[in-house]
C-alpha cells in the first residue's frame, strides 16, 4: 500500500521537528518511491530534532530500518523502534570506517550533516562504498559550497561542489585516452548516474561494465 507524500506528511507533521527546503520534497520522491515497502536501510547524517528519522520511518514502511548520525549525544535519546542512531563525528575517518563494521549496507545515504567541506568530502570517501550496488547517494544543503564560513567559496577548489565535478570525468572514464592520468575508477564502474538540483547533488549507484557501440541498417 502507498503510503502518504513525504510533503504531506511533512505539512501535517506534529511530532518532532523537521527542517527541509520545500523543493527538496519533489527531488526526494523522484529517487526514493521505488524503495517504499521494501526490507531498505536508510542512513541520514544530522539527527537534529529527530523528526526527519521519523518521516523516513513512515514513508519507507514496516521493513525499513533507519539509521542516523549525530555528533551531539543528546541525539542518542531519540531512538525508538526501528529508528537506531550512532554517535560521531562524520569528519573522522577511523569513526567511519568502524561505523560500516557495525552497520549493515545502506540503500540510501542522506548526508544532511555539519555542511562543511571536509565533512562532505570525508563522509563521501569512507563511505560512498557502504552503499548498495543499486542504492543512492544524497547530499544536500551544497548552498554551503559557496559560504566561506563553511570552508567554501565560488569556484573555491576545496569546496565540495567543485570536488563533485571531479566525479563527472570519473563517470566518463572509459572513453579516456590518457591512461596516466585519466583513468578508470572504482566510482567509474559503480556509478551510473550523477543529477545535481538547487542544493543537492544525487548520485545512483549501478554497477557497470566497459560501454559498447553497436551499429544496426542499412547503409
Amino acid at each position: 500500500m502507498q503510503n502518504s507524500s513525504l510533503l504531506e506528511y511533512f505539512e501535517n507533521n506534529t511530532g518532532r521537528t523537521i527542517d527541509k527546503w520545500i523543493h527538496y520534497f519533489d527531488i526526494y520522491e523522484r529517487y526514493f518511491h521505488k524503495y517504499q515497502n521494501r526490507p531498505v536501510n536508510i542512513l541520514e547524517i544530522g539527527v537534529y530534532h529527530g523528526g526527519s528519522l521519523q518521516m523516513w520511518k513512515h514513508y519507507f514502511g514496516l521493513q525499513a530500518q533507519i539509521f542516523g548520525l549525530d555528533i551531539n549525544p543528546w541525539c542518542k535519546s531519540l531512538e525508538e523502534d526501528r529508528i537506531k542512531i550512532f554517535i560521531g563525528d562524520q569528519s573522522d575517518r577511523l569513526f567511519l570506517k568502524s561505523l560500516k563494521e557495525i552497520m549493515p549496507k545502506i540503500d540510501i545515504l542522506i548526508d544532511d550533516g555539519g555542511h562543511n567541506m571536509i565533512e562532505q568530502i570525508v563522509t563521501f570517501e569512507e563511505l560512498y562504498s557502504h552503499i548498495k550496488d543499486d542504492g543512492i547517494y544524497l547530499a544536500e544543503d551544497l548552498h554551503t559550497s559557496y559560504w566561506t564560513e563553511f570552508g567554501g567559496g565560488y569556484r573555491k577548489r576545496n569546496s565540495f561542489i567543485e570536488y563533485s565535478k571531479d566525479l563527472i570525468d570519473q563517470l566518463n572514464a572509459w572513453h579516456s585516452r590518457d591512461n596516466e592520468s585519466f583513468k578508470v575508477t572504482d566510482f567509474t564502474t559503480s556509478a551510473n548516474s550523477i543529477h545535481y538540483y538547487d542544493s543537492i547533488l544525487i548520485i545512483e549507484k549501478h554497477k557497470r561494465n566497459p560501454p559498447i557501440t553497436k551499429k544496426t541498417g542499412k547503409l
